[in-house]
């Protein structure tokens, strides 16, 4: 059976409601699990900086929203892929590597990622407007 004709409504909440998944509480707990994740992770990088300060984790915003973007994942939510979000992040990975390996300053680095995530919306406009 073919189920690509569903996905539209797959990420609709009233389909999820009517299919009796209790929405609320899904949603609650993928926030609880984003805070302990997100917690984990700060614990994580103060440990490896040896310090804190409020704005630690700025410099890897950018890049992580570059590779979602460049995974395919919508950022209003409902499409993407995991698989699509790990080659997104190799990529990037790559692509800091290759630049630090060039010594390009991070100002370079940031207006690259921008242009990037600029491009690759432009490119997911356009195909839907196909």
């Amino acid at each position: 059976m073919d189920f690509t004709a569903c996905l539209p409504s797959l990420s609709s909440e009233k389909a999820v409601y009517l299919s009796g998944i209790r929405v609320r509480f899904v949603t609650t707990l993928t926030f609880v699990a984003a805070g302990i994740f997100t917690a984990i992770g700060a614990i994580l990088l103060s440990g490896y900086a040896n310090q804190a300060y409020q704005g630690m984790g700025d410099a890897y915003l950018r890049p992580v929203i570059t590779a979602v973007v460049i995974s395919g994942t919508s950022i209003l939510g409902g499409r993407g892929s995991y698989a699509g979000t790990v080659v997104g992040a190799l990529f990037i990975t790559l692509l800091s590597s290759i630049l630090s390996v060039l010594q390009m300053p991070e100002a370079f680095r940031q207006i690259v990622f921008g242009l990037i995530i600029l491009l690759m919306l432009l490119i997911r406009r356009f195909e839907r407007n196909r």
